[in-house]
């Protein structure tokens, strides 16, 4: 990339093959989103969904400049406070905060247009979170996790019993596809900026389970909460919602599990293949999310047995 004589600043990354910089100005500041591999998901798709949002009055990184064959867009920059940042730094306002955060999920989940369109003007459809997506999602804890941490004689064994699992645990859950799904919604990707809460890293969004989302925000493995907090979210969320709920409390519980093993899968390809070893460090809060909402659930009863004979709790502290 060539930006000529602009100050350029790059920003810590993320989970993704992106890479970020700040572009500085005297007149203001842009952020360019570098993306040489996933190209089409990371700036195309990512830009249609935004479109998406701030049509909905959702505040979301409007484009500035693109520049496809180069691997870059330029985008509107909402600084440096994330609502993570936020709320380690006013603990007492945490609830205050994450009813806002509730609001703003709840505004989301409101949309319902499928099609919107790229900076190199195609239709772009959002595709349904499929139970077959959702599946993949959860063997990666089998395909990264168990080589890592199993004996190679239980290998077998373990996939062939999990994934029977896997298959049972999605078919008991009830609600349909029909809500826009952002998939990533933590307080990591949303940002303080002009009074609002801004939403980042959309490009993932789906429609699928109502559950889901309210699972990614609430059973969050980079913002430890306490139990007490998380029912508190949950109820605001579920009393926000009125009587427009059914069977959510089991859909929340599998799709929170089944997204944590999916954590620990990808946390554990992020080091072995990508060497980013650091969201290791992460996988014992995940262990103990998913202990959470199996503990006490008949849904979770084989799936539990399992965890418990494979994963010892030395296992699962391992960073």
């Amino acid at each position: 990339m060539n930006f000529n004589d602009i100050k350029i600043v790059p920003i810590k990354g993320d989970a993704s093959f992106r890479k970020f910089y700040r572009k500085r100005n005297k007149a203001k500041s842009t952020i360019i989103v570098y993306a040489n591999k996933e190209k089409e998901k990371n700036l195309l798709i990512y830009d249609a969904i935004n479109k998406l949002l701030i049509k909905h009055k959702i505040t979301a990184p409007k484009l500035i400049n693109q520049n496809y064959k180069e691997n870059y867009i330029e985008i509107e920059d909402f600084g440096n406070t994330s609502i993570f940042n936020k709320l380690k730094k006013t603990k007492i306002k945490q609830v205050h905060l994450l009813k806002k955060v509730i609001s703003l999920l709840i505004k989301i989940q409101k949309i319902k247009q499928k099609q919107t369109e790229t900076f190199s003007k195609k239709k772009y459809k959002i595709k349904n979170y499929s139970k077959k997506k959702l599946l993949m999602e959860a063997n990666l804890f089998i395909q990264w996790y168990i080589p890592k941490v199993i004996q190679k004689k239980n290998r077998k064994i373990l996939t062939k019993t999990l994934k029977v699992i896997f298959i049972k645990l999605l078919s008991k859950l009830k609600n349909t596809n029909s809500t826009f799904v952002h998939r990533d919604f933590h307080v990591s990707n949303l940002m303080e900026y002009k009074n609002k809460i801004a939403v980042l890293d959309s490009q993932d969004a789906l429609y699928g389970n109502i559950a889901y989302d309210p699972a990614s925000l609430i059973d969050d493995v980079r913002y430890k909460t306490s139990k007490r907090l998380k029912e508190k979210i949950y109820n605001q969320f579920v009393k926000s919602k009125k009587n427009n709920l059914i069977n959510f409390k089991n859909d929340f519980e599998i799709l929170s599990v089944l997204r944590n093993l999916k954590i620990i899968g990808i946390f554990t390809r992020l080091s072995v293949r990508d060497k980013k070893s650091n969201y290791l460090k992460l996988i014992p809060h995940a262990w103990k999310l998913i202990e959470l909402r199996i503990n006490k659930n008949e849904n979770f009863k084989e799936l539990k047995f399992i965890l418990d004979k494979y994963f010892s709790k030395k296992i699962r502290k391992l960073k």
